[in-house]
């Protein structure tokens, strides 16, 4: 948790993605922003499928919660989606378990790169690095206002 941080905020939109596919969420944890308490959190989470939304953006490889995925025994498949929202998701594994790192635009009740994602994982479809660079392929899912046409 981070002082100004976005606290609970998001967590109806994320709970609702989870049970929109039929699944129901096992918990939830709140650390700090630090990938030693964060690992520990992901090796301690209930559940078959691993989220993880940070209080900041994860726009990185060594940011916080991918290093704190690899510190806690797990691996980094893919960093980034072509997708947008969604382009700063990571998927990971913890032992047999998927590890989902969401952007903080999946705070948001709009249909998002997440959504393809863990609807993948959850139906037990492949989501490697292959599949994810395939969804580059009408990954615009939202126009911007603010972006130059």
């Amino acid at each position: 948790d981070v002082a100004g941080g976005p606290g609970d905020k998001g967590a109806e939109a994320i709970a609702a993605r989870v049970t929109g596919l039929g699944m129901e969420m096992a918990g939830t944890a709140t650390c700090a922003h630090d990938a030693m308490a964060l690992a520990r959190a992901i090796i301690e989470a209930p559940g078959e499928i691993v989220l993880i939304l940070t209080a900041s953006a994860t726009s990185d490889v060594r940011d916080t919660a991918p290093q704190a995925l690899r510190r806690a025994g797990g691996r980094l498949i893919r960093f980034g989606l072509p997708v947008d929202p969604g382009n700063l998701l990571f998927l990971g594994e913890i032992g047999a378990r998927p590890v989902i790192g969401l952007p903080g635009s999946a705070r948001s009740p709009v249909l998002h790169g997440a959504d393809w994602v863990l609807a993948r994982v959850a139906c037990g479809l492949p989501c490697g690095a292959e599949e994810i660079a395939a969804m580059g392929v009408g990954g615009l899912l939202k126009e911007i206002p603010t972006r130059p046409q």
